[in-house]
């Protein structure tokens, strides 16, 4: 059997299908719940009950919605372009969870531990704005196209940043693989070993790039329903429209994975002595989303120029003096090398 699928084409295909299987499956089922999780949060701070009606406590909720918008009729604007109209939400899921591919769970743990793992991320999510580009247009809809284009220079502007705020972490821990960037904050010291402390000010501008990345509020300017009927999506329905949500969802879990691989261990136990695995990863990502969503809860919706300006003229410039610090700071070895964790076994 093991002949089979090491040394087959049939087997290596099934090999392959299995493990993706294994990686999409649980991550959508977990959106589920997280997506429950979100509304429960958002009711709690309001002081309402959220989804308590389908299933025990409305754990069934998510699934439920899913339905119903699967069996909603699909309805296409007269003036669309029909095949294009179709693609962006397929586009814009694919390249959300083809970027899971290079992510660990555990140590070995991922379906491809490539050298320029960080590359791949970020290069993969760059181009989730074509769904975006492509959904606007095909509607033929001046306020999608609005919408369309308000989300890409978003989504640009807090590229920038985030790609300058990763260039830090590399340089500390001295490569792009996240499996070698995870073992440079196994310094024996539990939490305080992480990355979350040397990079605590890019820690804060990663979570707040993410939020505007993911059009997430109080950045979620391009779905401003008083400004643009909703944005970019406006035309979509039933299915479709589930795509863009879903994979909306997927980039901001993967951001969740992001923060937690880059600043705060991965895997690795926060109590030294305590057996490190996939339980801290999936709690860290836990913990992170709870924040997103508190951020949603109780902070105003920001003005576009003030979105923009936040962008190009604050996180771009903190961001770039931030590299050139840690650069130096990693060259000359200062305070006592935590900035160059390549030279002391990471």
């Amino acid at each position: 059997m093991a002949d089979f699928f090491m040394n087959t084409t049939l087997g290596i295909l099934l090999t392959i299908v299995g493990q993706i299987l294994l990686v999409v499956v649980p991550l959508l089922l977990a959106l589920a719940f997280l997506m429950y999780a979100d509304r429960k949060i958002w009711a709690a701070v309001m002081m309402r009950r959220g989804p308590n009606v389908v299933g025990v406590f409305g754990l069934l909720q998510s699934f439920a919605d899913f339905g119903k918008y699967i069996v909603k009729e699909i309805v296409v604007p007269a003036g669309a372009d029909k095949a294009v109209f179709f693609m962006a939400p397929m586009v814009t899921l694919v390249m959300s969870l083809i970027a899971w591919a290079v992510i660990p769970f555990n140590d070995g743990w991922v379906l491809s531990s490539i050298n320029v793992a960080i590359l791949y991320v970020f290069a993969v999510s760059s181009l989730e704005v074509y769904g975006v580009i492509m959904g606007g247009w095909a509607s033929n809809s001046k306020y999608p196209f609005l919408g369309s284009l308000r989300s890409a220079a978003q989504m640009i502007s807090y590229e920038v940043s985030i790609g300058l705020i990763i260039i830090g972490v590399v340089i500390s821990a001295g490569s792009l693989n996240f499996g070698e960037i995870v073992a440079a904050q196994d310094t024996g010291a539990g939490l305080l070993g992480w990355f979350w402390l040397p990079h605590f000010p890019m820690l804060i501008l990663f979570f707040i790039s993410a939020l505007a990345e993911t059009n997430r509020p109080p950045f979620d300017l391009p779905e401003a329903e008083s400004e643009l009927v909703a944005g970019y999506q406006v035309e979509y329905s039933s299915t479709p429209f589930l795509l863009f949500m879903i994979g909306e969802l997927v980039a901001v879990v993967l951001m969740c994975a992001l923060i937690s691989l880059m600043f705060l261990g991965g895997w690795l136990s926060p109590i030294p002595g305590l057996p490190d695995g996939i339980f801290w990863m999936v709690a860290k990502i836990g913990l992170v989303f709870f924040f997103f969503s508190m951020v949603k809860a109780i902070t105003p919706r920001y003005r576009y120029d003030q979105l923009m300006r936040l962008g190009w003229k604050v996180f771009l410039p903190f961001s770039l003096a931030w590299v050139v610090f840690v650069a130096f700071a990693a060259k000359f070895d200062w305070f006592w090398g935590v900035y160059a964790r390549w030279a002391v076994g990471g």
